[in-house]
């Protein structure tokens, strides 16, 4: 039993902060994964690291999702997935459903590989150049086949 007054931690007394994570997607060539992220899929760039000449890291974003690609660690290139959720403001089924029925009409007008795939429910995925996937989730929605897309 905890004493009375007694602090449970020396860090209890400091502001508590908002952890913002990102993702290292691992790509063969920043500059190609860049036009990617930003031309098919819709992605800003707010920043990017330039090592003798060649930009060797960048942050991509969209809508509160980030990732920061790197070509530092060639042996994980195409080995990210990222699961990714879309919050609709009209929280039903109906409204997620059109929402990324919405998103695959967009990213295939782009040019962006689209495809179905299955996680034990309905997925959205696109694969980055690499390899690396993007798993968008279909709400509530079971499927047979349990199988991930290769």
């Amino acid at each position: 039993m905890q004493d009375a007054g007694k602090k449970v931690s020396p860090f209890e007394d400091l502001p508590m902060t908002d952890w913002f994570a990102r993702a290292v997607l691992h790509v063969a060539d920043v500059e190609a994964s860049l036009g990617f992220y930003i031309h098919r899929l819709g992605f800003s760039s707010p920043w990017q690291y330039d090592e003798d000449g060649r930009v060797r890291v960048a942050q991509v974003e969209r809508q509160g999702c980030a990732f920061i690609l790197s070509d530092q660690w060639p042996k994980k290139v195409g080995m990210g997935l990222m699961f990714i959720s879309l919050n609709v403001e009209e929280n039903t089924h109906e409204s997620a459903v059109a929402a990324l029925d919405s998103l695959r009409a967009e990213l295939e007008a782009k040019g962006a590989p689209v495809k179905e795939g299955s996680w034990g429910y309905r997925l959205l995925v696109v694969d980055d150049p690499d390899g690396n996937q993007l798993f968008f989730n279909y709400p509530a929605e079971t499927t047979s086949d349990q199988s991930c897309p290769n």
